[in-house]
């Protein structure tokens, strides 16, 4: 049952005011408005629980990881419904995103177990040497303290309440304190009533997750700046993710603000690859530019290709195939809002050709497709930046050192694609040393969309992809933002934290 309260250190609190959901189908619901006083209570309960759970077994943290899961799991039927009204995604899409977040948990509970992550180090003292002793030093990765999260609006389970970045800060043992999305307050809460059963189930403070609701400013600048909270995790749009990576550097003690903020994740198509699968690379990037109406991070809106006839030949076929694309139910009116701006301003600029027309409104999408010459996209920024939806920019270069000049032009990215044969490896091997540059992840002969989490998998990159270029919000890596490597110096092993004992 949905109560509309926050949940605060094993409490379920209301609030003076509410605001209302709403969903893509069906009656809207009331939720308690978070506000300043609420995060506070949060964030000194998570501070309270930091003493015993940061200073925790990685055995009992595992088991407490995946305890959460199974509760997610005995919620299945529950999610789903009340995911799919509130975002309008498809069943089998919040199916497996569930199954996602719970692997994600087990993925940690895993990890942490062989303790690989704490990078533990010892340099044995040598009083013999000269010209001076060395002492004996130890060193290992500990838990940074309270963590804030803000959920996703594109993904209500898998980056929100229980998603990647709560599951690696409990896995390293940082209570954390979550501002929901208002997309999602409904699956929020279930997700929260999955943890807050966990919690009781395996005995562990009640302090060590909070989840406030709002739709409104104050809880998530409240989250940033308060002084117990050391680090945030945040995924969502440039705008919001600058203002508030601002506000943590602006901080008396900064902290790390790791934010994921979006981007175009170009497709670079090489020449015998587009002379060749022209057209079959053509449908797969429409798949890949329309699942989900378009509304992933690492969706990839724009191809460069060298212009000719190969390069139209693509253009007719991407068109075509775009183009028996039903009309998609976007996350939000606001998401679908922002979407009809953005393909305003591309079609706005100058040089560019419009190859697929559609009519979308209310909170539904429909796909674009636009072309542009290299120079043209060279001199016009905006449409470098992001379009949260189904929208497609080709981009026709006049060789191949303008393809080279228009990739060292990108932002940073999520991703960048090469599309190859054999025949074009001397091209990609000039292009590599750019994108390695440009990108957290390469792919070769792929599209981008379906993040896998695992080990390897890098999901961030140079700004604005991210705010942090050496982090990933995904995969096992994803722990190490939420720790810190401590040393110690001829310390008694009485004083040594348990992983070095």
């Amino acid at each position: 049952m949905i109560t509309g309260k926050h949940l605060i250190a094993g409490q379920w609190v209301a609030g003076d005011t509410t605001f209302s959901s709403q969903p893509a189908h069906g009656p809207a619901a009331d939720y308690a408005q978070g506000t300043e006083a609420h995060i506070d209570a949060a964030a000194k309960a998570a501070e309270a629980a930091f003493w015993s759970y940061g200073y925790s077994t990685a055995e009992s943290r595992a088991k407490f990881l995946n305890a959460i899961a199974d509760e997610i799991e005995a919620r299945g039927e529950a999610l789903t419904a009340i995911g799919t009204a509130e975002t309008g995604l498809p069943e089998a899409r919040l199916n497996g995103e569930r199954g996602r977040t719970t692997g994600q948990l087990r993925l940690f509970a895993s990890h942490i177990l062989d303790g690989a992550y704490l990078d533990r180090r010892h340099d044995k003292a040598l009083p013999d040497r000269a010209p001076l002793p060395r002492p004996d030093i130890k060193m290992v990765e500990r838990p940074v303290g309270p963590v804030g999260v803000f959920g996703a609006s594109n993904f209500p389970l898998a980056f929100s309440t229980a998603g990647g970045d709560t599951a690696s800060a409990l896995a390293a043992g940082c209570p954390v304190v979550v501002k929901g999305h208002p997309a999602h307050p409904g699956t929020a809460e279930i997700v929260a009533q999955a943890i807050d059963a966990a919690i009781k189930s395996c005995g562990v403070h009640a302090g060590v997750f909070s989840l406030v609701q709002s739709n409104s400013r104050e809880a998530g600048e409240a989250l940033v700046t308060h002084p117990l909270i050391q680090a945030v995790g945040f995924t969502g749009s440039l705008g919001a993710g600058r203002a508030l990576f601002d506000l943590c550097a602006a901080r008396p003690t900064p902290i790390p603000f790791y934010g994921e903020l979006g981007s175009i994740n170009p497709m670079f198509l090489l020449p015998h690859a587009l002379k060749t699968r022209g057209a079959e690379i053509a449908k797969g990037w429409a798949g890949s530019l329309t699942m989900g109406a378009g509304q992933f991070c690492t969706n990839p809106g724009v191809v460069i290709a060298v212009k000719g006839d190969e390069a139209k030949s693509f253009s007719d076929a991407a068109s075509a195939a775009l183009a028996g694309v039903n009309p998609q139910t976007m996350l939000t009116d606001g998401i679908a809002s922002a979407y009809r701006s953005g393909r305003d301003a591309v079609a706005a600029t100058a040089g560019v050709d419009e190859l697929l027309a559609a009519s979308c409104d209310g909170r539904n999408a429909a796909p674009y497709l636009y072309r542009v010459a290299g120079s043209d996209w060279l001199d016009n920024r905006v449409l470098a930046e992001e379009v949260f939806g189904p929208l497609g920019i080709v981009v026709e270069a006049d060789d191949e050192e303008q393809m080279k000049a228009i990739a060292l032009d990108l932002h940073g990215q999520l991703t960048c694609t090469l599309q190859m044969d054999d025949a074009d490896l001397g091209l990609a091997k000039e292009l590599m040393p750019i994108l390695e540059r440009k990108a957290g992840r390469i792919l070769a002969n792929g599209f981008p969309t379906g993040v896998e989490v695992c080990d390897a998998m890098v999901h961030g990159g140079p700004y604005p992809a991210s705010t942090n270029f050496g982090a990933t919000s995904v995969g096992t890596l994803a722990i190490r933002r939420f720790i810190r490597p401590v040393a110690y110096q001829n310390m008694p092993d009485e004083l040594l934290p348990l992983e070095l004992k």
